[in-house]
């Protein structure tokens, strides 16, 4: 057990009160989880899943928040529980490289989504980042908001951006996330993640969010990045990509 995961771990339980906003390991989504023990399943998830890149992580990956399709159910940022059920591994993405050692758990129920959820995000930033060469162990995925901000008219299955307030309730854990990872490369994707970056000082990179017909500009930057990087290519400030 490390003491450093855990402090974060008590973070993400115990967040500010925020309304319409779904916290994945502490919450239990009544309409949609298999039952009572779905938090504590995301949540060892979770442990694992940073257990395992501690020493290893050259790279991270922070994006805007937890989404439905996604973390929500897998307890994992920018990871879908249809990757771990095994249901993207034509596409190259296998459970293994996200949880090794570990077999994942779905926690929806399979009468609302059989095959699990899945979200485009996660597919094409495991995609892009597997075909790159890199292994899994070498990035961390995460996001500056790290619960599930929510639409309350269009319900719990929805996504929304996090509020300024919401970003400055989440200052803490990105500070405990970043303290897990020292002196690692940091790329944002969207213009929320690296103006909340910047803001707390962070050097990093910044590159279009795959979402929302991004996902051509994202793929180019993020090659761009890593070739440059495995080439000895020094870090410098990143400008703003228009579209971010």
């Amino acid at each position: 057990m490390n003491n450093k995961i855990e402090e974060l771990l008590v973070l993400l339980k115990d967040p500010p009160p925020m309304k319409n906003v779904f916290n994945p390991w502490q919450d239990v989504d009544k309409e949609n989880d298999i039952g009572p023990a779905a938090p504590e399943v995301r949540l060892r998830h979770l442990r694992h899943y940073l257990e395992l890149r501690l020493r290893t992580a050259r790279y991270l990956l922070v994006g805007e928040a937890i989404g439905y399709q996604g973390g929500h159910f897998s307890g994992l940022a920018m990871t879908s529980e249809r990757i771990l059920l095994g249901y993207k591994a034509q596409q190259g993405i296998d459970p293994g490289h996200v949880l090794m050692g570990l077999d994942p758990q779905r926690t929806s129920k399979p009468a609302v989504m059989p095959e699990g959820f899945s979200e485009p995000t996660a597919t094409i930033v495991w995609g892009t980042l597997l075909k790159l060469g890199l292994s899994p162990e070498e990035f961390v995925l995460w996001n500056i908001f790290p619960w599930h901000p929510f639409d309350q008219k269009k319900g719990i299955l929805s996504n929304r951006r996090p509020s300024g307030i919401e970003l400055e309730h989440a200052t803490p854990s990105i500070g405990k996330f970043l303290d897990l990872f020292p002196g690692r490369t940091i790329i944002a994707l969207g213009r929320t993640s690296y103006e909340k970056l910047r803001s707390m000082g962070m050097e990093c990179y910044g590159v279009r969010h795959p979402a929302n017909a991004g996902a051509k500009l994202f793929r180019d930057q993020i090659t761009e990045i890593i070739r440059k990087r495995i080439g000895g290519w020094k870090r410098g400030t990143p400008k703003k990509e228009s579209g971010s």
